[in-house]
């Protein structure tokens, strides 16, 4: 079942008289499941609603929809699937109590993976569900594969019945579906000989996997320490030499990289980024797989709006994870060749979830705040605009607004610097 949340003005949903509450039961007489039905169904030039008012009424409309005319319908958020696999390394699991109460769902929903992004494990679908996503086109999906060895696999997902990855991606691959996959990296597991049959595997399914990145685990203060482990420098660096073989056979037959490490292995491997040029469109930059790259592209872009921007002589201090602060000076010092101001990078440590956790986005809003209390001498502070989620709190559930009116300076969320500094950049 699903129920409107909201109705945008001037709108189909307007001109229907639907309002919050309204449940939305069938079009063309089938049953709505959720968003993706409402969405991909509701497409046509005309259709059927039948639709359950707050008041228990229940109508029936015959719409025609005129050419650009939106449906400005928001639902209520869909139920997620959840994930039936118990991994080790699952950072949901490293979470420390008394979070709130949606960060200790772990998703594994085909439906956020097409729609957001999320990578998806794909160990929970029916027939109908894979039906379903060869009916309405859901592609690319973005799929944890960790490993094509199907014992491997059920290993590192602590699941006895995950189907067997390669022929199910090959299934999918026949039926037009495309493919964004990760290996999360876990050392004495999946890496070495095992890490090379996965990108071969993957590689021989053809152009229906259009990426893989490898990234290494990930752990929290919480994590199962005794069960997995970070991986070494020199565990990172094979796995990066595993990446560059399977990278120069893509770039040679096919014109194109295809295996990516993220920043964060090259990093742990003391090795230095490829140039941006390498990384594409940045499709998995969203899983750390060229961040640094992508934001000094970004700057570059919008070189003239920095510049325009009234920001010479001003002292701005960037806050980051301690993941990435040894990357940033050579984005800022783009940074200030555009605007002339002086920039400072504050890496702040994971006060939350312990020093091993070292990406930006994971930081708490008290650990930003104790880092730029005292800081009165900075005209203006960027945060990370991926610390914050989309009711502006950050993991320990400071409001970004509280954290600002504590701060003797004016503060901006960014997600590439230029969102925040451009001449046409608008305040957080």
């Amino acid at each position: 079942m699903i129920r409107v949340q909201a109705v945008a003005p001037d709108t189909l949903g307007a001109a229907l008289d639907l309002i919050p509450g309204t449940e939305l039961l069938a079009v063309n007489d089938r049953d709505l499941e959720d968003f993706l039905d409402w969405e991909f169904l509701t497409a046509e030039d005309r259709f059927v609603l039948r639709a359950r008012l707050p008041s228990g009424e229940e109508l029936e409309y015959d719409v025609e929809r005129p050419e650009g005319l939106p449906m400005g319908v928001t639902l209520e958020a869909p139920r997620i699937r959840r994930c039936a696999n118990h991994c080790d390394f699952c950072f949901v699991d490293g979470n420390p109590e008394g979070l709130r109460e949606a960060l200790y769902i772990r998703d594994d929903d085909y439906r956020l993976s097409f729609r957001y992004g999320n990578f998806a494990t794909l160990t929970n679908l029916k027939p109908w569900d894979n039906a379903r996503i060869v009916e309405y086109h859901l592609s690319p999906l973005y799929v944890s594969v960790h490993a094509t060895d199907p014992v491997v696999r059920r290993w590192l997902l602590r699941n006895p019945e995950a189907p067997e990855i390669v022929s199910q991606l090959r299934w999918f691959a026949e039926r037009g579906i495309a493919f964004h996959t990760q290996v999360v990296l876990v050392p004495g597991v999946n890496d070495g000989p095992r890490l090379r049959r996965t990108l071969a595997d993957l590689y021989g399914l053809g152009p229906a996997v259009l990426s893989v990145s490898v990234v290494p685990v990930a752990l929290t203060e919480f994590s199962k320490h005794r069960l997995v482990r970070q991986p070494t420098r020199d565990e990172c660096r094979s796995a990066l030499s595993a990446v560059d073989d399977c990278a120069v056979r893509a770039m040679a037959e096919r014109g194109i990289p295809w295996c990516f490490g993220a920043d964060d292995l090259y990093l742990q491997a003391d090795l230095p980024l490829p140039p941006a040029e390498w990384y594409g469109d940045f499709e998995q930059r969203e899983n750390g797989v060229g961040a640094v790259r992508y934001l000094q592209r970004q700057i570059g872009e919008a070189h003239e709006a920095l510049a325009a921007a009234e920001w010479a002589g001003k002292r701005i201090g960037v806050i980051t994870g301690t993941a990435m602060a040894p990357l940033l000076p050579q984005v800022v010092a783009d940074l200030a060749t555009a605007t002339g101001a002086r920039f400072e990078i504050l890496a702040v440590e994971n006060t939350l979830f312990g020093s091993s956790v070292t990406t930006a986005g994971l930081l708490p809003g008290q650990a930003v705040l104790a880092a730029l209390q005292g800081r009165g001498d900075l005209d203006l502070a960027l945060l990370p605009a991926e610390s914050v989620n989309d009711d502006l709190l950050f993991m320990d559930d400071v409001a970004a607004h509280d954290l600002a009116a504590q701060l003797p300076m004016p503060v901006r969320l960014s997600h590439d610097f230029a969102d925040a500094l451009a001449a046409h950049a608008v305040p957080s």
